[in-house]
């Protein structure tokens, strides 16, 4: 199994940053890959990054350009460096990992809020 705990997040003006994190503990070397998901209050959850152990990255339309997904594999973890932050990226950010490159996302960590207001 494999357990993923999520820190960093708070509240930011429009136009600041952050920093989440992802540690990874467990099975971690059963892990294809990691992402960042995120879910506003009334909406489905989305995927927003992806990163493979070989360092591919993918990110939703909506924040390509602004958010980096990287890895410290040293420390098994996972970072999203958000910038230029808008009100709309405001939602509870989700950690996640998966075994298999076509399977559903099947490790969740417990969220991490993040709130962008004026």
């Amino acid at each position: 199994q494999v357990q993923l705990v999520e820190s960093g997040g708070g509240l930011v003006q429009p136009g600041g940053s952050l920093r989440l994190s992802c540690a990874a503990s467990g099975s971690i070397f059963s892990i294809y890959a990691m992402g960042w998901h995120r879910q506003a209050p009334g909406k489905q959850r989305d995927l927003v990054a992806t990163i493979t152990g070989g360092g591919s990255t993918n990110y939703a339309d909506s924040v390509k350009g602004r958010f980096t997904i990287s890895r410290d594999n040293a420390r098994n973890t996972v970072y999203l460096q958000m910038n230029s932050l808008k009100p709309e990226d405001t939602a509870v950010y989700y950690c996640s990992a998966k075994k298999f490159a076509y399977t559903p996302w099947n490790y969740w960590g417990q969220g991490t809020q993040v709130t962008v207001s004026a």
